[in-house]
């Protein structure tokens, strides 16, 4: 009997990542992807009448209010889709038996740590974003036996909107840019997360609780932005700055490496290095201009 894994979000750039490794799976993994549209985790009637119909084994949520500046002014819509949206969703699985893996953030600690933050750091929000995740986070460990919280960070692909595509965009249309060179952390490639949720799922293993994903190393948002061209072999003017020069309505965490050593231990897990996991996303990406 196959697995039946429910993924909402669908228009994201990890559900889509996820979507990308169904043929792979298909034997084992029987995937439905839900869009807000279709699954709009802040109407609890919506949730209820969609999970009724199909007997879900997991449910992967990749649904979530990610504009961390708007969300400064925006409280009450990041506070009901992280917060009540995540609530919403936990109840319904533990109605229904369903599993929940849900995506969270880096965004819970404060970077005031100068080595890699594990699972049970005290965390401490810098904002509006990091808050209404971790109370998603609160919500769930409160409704549901059964659920993996897997905090991330720097998160990009091939797929939506993301640094990468970003720096992209920018080196086509100027000569000389400025990126950030005093916030350190981890880029992680859509795709290797993608991996890791699928590997949790197919390993059976019940070891719940909160993880922490990203891909291997650390580098500050200059230092990725640098790889990027170099690996393209773009040619502009790339110049270090401080988080002074960009004034954001929510401050970032000055450092927000994750440790890994849970997940990996657990889930045995092969975990690349961030630059090698980028050289894949700019060779999917040259090929897709390609075509």
């Amino acid at each position: 009997m196959k697995t039946k894994v429910l993924v909402t979000g669908a228009n994201g750039q990890l559900a889509q990542a996820i979507k990308n490794r169904c043929s792979e799976k298909s034997n084992t993994i029987e995937f439905t992807f839900a869009s807000k549209e279709e699954f709009d985790i802040t109407r609890q009637n919506v949730i209820e009448s969609f999970l009724e119909k199909i007997n879900f084994n997991y449910c992967i949520n990749c649904a979530a209010y990610t504009a961390v500046d708007t969300a400064e002014d925006e409280e009450k819509a990041a506070n009901n889709i992280n917060v009540q949206g995540v609530k919403n969703l936990a109840k319904a699985c533990e109605k229904y038996d369903i599993t929940l893996i849900h995506i969270s953030t880096d965004f819970v600690f404060d970077g005031n740590s100068e080595k890699p933050y594990k699972e049970n750091d005290v965390t401490n929000p810098l904002g509006v974003y990091g808050l209404t995740k971790l109370k998603g986070e609160e919500a769930i460990s409160l409704v549901l036996e059964k659920y993996y919280i897997i905090r991330t960070s720097w998160l990009y692909s091939e797929y939506s909107n993301n640094f990468v595509k970003t720096m992209l965009k920018l080196a086509s249309e100027r000569d000389e840019i400025s990126v950030v060179n005093d916030q350190k952390g981890t880029p992680t490639n859509a795709n290797d997360l993608a991996e890791v949720i699928i590997k949790i799922i197919e390993s059976n293993n019940q070891a719940y609780g909160i993880y922490h994903f990203s891909n291997l190393g650390e580098t500050t948002w200059f230092g990725f932005a640098k790889a990027i061209f170099e690996l393209t072999n773009t040619s502009i003017k790339i110049n270090p700055v401080t988080s002074k020069t960009f004034v954001t309505k929510a401050k970032r965490p000055k450092y927000s490496v994750l440790d890994k050593t849970k997940i990996n231990s657990v889930f045995n897990l092969d975990i690349l290095d961030w630059k090698s996991s980028l050289e894949q996303i700019i060779e999917s990406i040259s090929s897709q201009k390609l075509k």
